[in-house]
């Protein structure tokens, strides 16, 4: 069967259930991250534009459910969850739903039925098929990590598309400091002239195209995209 490629995220800390996993993805050509820990899963998803996250429940450090809560509420993106768990009771699949899993898969699984749901998920939870991310003039290519205004090309940085991926996420509302520096440098950020040289250089670039004043610097909160919509 043919399939189109995914991003995944598979957050596993069993060694080899990962790897099972991971080398299965790899041999339908799909890209993926692995994650054996809470932290660095949620610091992952705040990075980049996964089209589905494989999220075991029993973590070493955060409950699988936490997890899933935090990707939920700050991944830039409204990402699909998929928890892989050994708990099966109906209490327990109610409460991954309530915490905002998408799909519900126990242990031990069919490997090929994974990716199978992997796909719907994928189907669902992708803004645009091709992976385009579109607001206003901008469009952003999710896979390709490449900004467009109008059509013409962007010379953003890897951490401008990653502000600006935030920023259209958010949009029409602000995105605080906080958030952005998580999302360009996980839970340990430098200090924060580095997010206002990020802004700045971003600023520059969408001046050369004719959009000086499209990111506006909200007080005490962060930044805003204004765009002609």
């Amino acid at each position: 069967m043919n399939r189109s490629p995914l991003s995944i995220l598979v957050v596993e800390d069993h060694p080899t259930i990962a790897r099972q996993v991971v080398e299965f993805l790899d041999g339908l050509k799909w890209q993926t991250d692995h994650a054996a820990n809470g932290a660095l899963a949620i610091e992952l998803a705040m990075r980049e534009a996964y089209d589905v996250v494989l999220l075991d429940l029993n973590l070493p450090d955060i409950d699988g459910l936490e997890v899933c809560r935090a990707i939920k509420a700050r991944a830039p993106r409204n990402v699909p969850v998929l928890m892989l768990t050994a708990r099966d009771a109906f209490e327990d699949k109610a409460r991954g739903f309530s915490e905002g899993a998408d799909d519900y898969l126990t242990k031990p699984f069919d490997l090929r039925e994974l990716a199978l749901r992997c796909e719907a998920l994928a189907r669902r939870g992708q803004p645009h098929l091709d992976q385009e991310m579109r607001v206003g003039p901008l469009t952003l290519l999710l896979r390709e990590k490449r900004a467009l205004l109008d059509g013409a090309p962007l010379a953003v940085t890897q951490a401008g598309f990653k502000i600006l991926l935030a920023m259209c996420s958010a949009y029409p509302h602000a995105v605080s400091r906080s958030s952005l520096m998580h999302a360009l440098w996980g839970a340990e950020p430098p200090d924060s002239d580095a997010l206002k040289s990020h802004i700045y250089a971003l600023r520059k670039q969408l001046e050369l195209l004719g959009a000086a004043k499209m990111i506006v610097t909200i007080p005490q909160l962060g930044y805003r995209l204004v765009l002609d919509v």
